[in-house]
């Protein structure tokens, strides 16, 4: 080949690789991550969750683009957040953060494959026919953190026995709060405790709470599982802190933050899996075929030096079943 030739082929190939890459630009699947929570406090679970992809074969920026979508605990955002991202189209929505972002997926497409994290009952919530064989287009992880307000009601009241009045805050704009209500008062009749159902749905709820609280005189505190009290994590323990009550939370990142204590299933993990499971439908998995995961682990963290501030001597036997102790 003559050497006009030549530089003539190749400049004719290099004009053509700038559109190659745009071709495979425009080929690169999009995920959809639509969460109910703030980007400031959602850095663990993102993290995890694009471990998960790594996993299933999946590198954001290499064979993957990510829209990310954070309501900040605002509920009334998800339907229009859910709307944009399936008019790009996303190949994959994720929805997190409760079953009000899944809720909201679902209502949005029936096509477009969702995989959700959430803290209730997907078969009950219509999200699933059954966990083994959820059918439609959704599937994922439910972390069940909902269900466990007995569970936590029970080791708050081993932590402090005397105590005869509870109150316990909830969000009553949530599927998983309004469940949440009727399981703790039926948990504290068992354990014959006065119980105080307080309702919160946003921050301004947060703070009519805690002036409440302060007039009902309460013996301790359960807070609620719902992603309205992760997006003001600091704001609420700072808030029990000032009331020095006892209280026990739902996440681990309440007792790091200066919480008294936390009981909940490994929500890191459980957004590694929801990677996992959006690589596996990237490569062409349904979601009909994927059961929906479970926690086979629940970890119990206690804050010892929030404990002494309060008075409060953890019993042996309690400090022995904890996974964590915070000095």
């Amino acid at each position: 080949m003559k050497r006009r030739e030549f530089i003539a082929v190749l400049g004719g190939a290099a004009g053509s690789w700038p559109l190659a890459a745009h071709a495979q630009q425009l080929a690169m699947p999009m995920i959809g991550f639509l969460s109910t929570r703030s980007a400031k406090d959602s850095g663990k679970i993102v993290a995890a969750f694009k471990t998960g992809l790594e996993e299933a074969g999946f590198t954001e920026g290499k064979n993957f683009s990510t829209q990310y979508r954070f309501a900040e605990g605002q509920l009334d955002r998800l339907p229009q957040m859910a709307a944009d991202l399936v008019r790009r189209p996303v190949a994959v929505l994720v929805a997190v953060g409760g079953s009000s972002s899944a809720l909201v997926a679902k209502r949005a497409t029936s096509a477009i494959p969702i995989v959700f994290v959430i803290g209730g009952d997907p078969v009950g919530l219509g999200l699933a026919s059954s966990l083994s064989r959820p059918d439609g287009n959704a599937t994922g992880m439910t972390i069940i953190s909902a269900d466990l307000a007995p569970k936590r009601l029970g080791l708050l009241r081993e932590l402090v026995p005397n105590a005869t009045a509870l109150a316990a805050l909830v969000n009553p704009n949530t599927p998983e709060g309004q469940g949440q209500s009727s399981d703790m008062r039926t948990a504290a009749h068992a354990l014959a405790l006065r119980l105080r159902i307080l309702e919160a749905g946003d921050e301004k709820g947060i703070e009519s709470a805690f002036a409440t609280l302060a007039q009902d005189k309460a013996d301790a505190l359960l807070v609620g599982s719902d992603p309205i009290f992760d997006v003001h994590r600091d704001k609420l323990v700072a808030h029990v802190a000032a009331a020095a009550l006892p209280a026990i939370y739902q996440f681990r990142d309440f007792a790091v933050a200066g919480g008294l204590m936390s009981y909940d299933p490994d929500i890191v993990d459980a957004h590694r899996q929801a990677g996992v499971y959006t690589g596996k439908i990237l490569k062409g998995a349904r979601p009909s075929d994927l059961p929906i995961q479970q926690p086979t682990k629940f970890q119990l963290v206690i804050n010892l030096k929030t404990a002494k501030t309060l008075g409060l001597e953890v019993p042996p036997t309690l400090l022995a079943r904890a996974d964590e102790v915070i000095e």
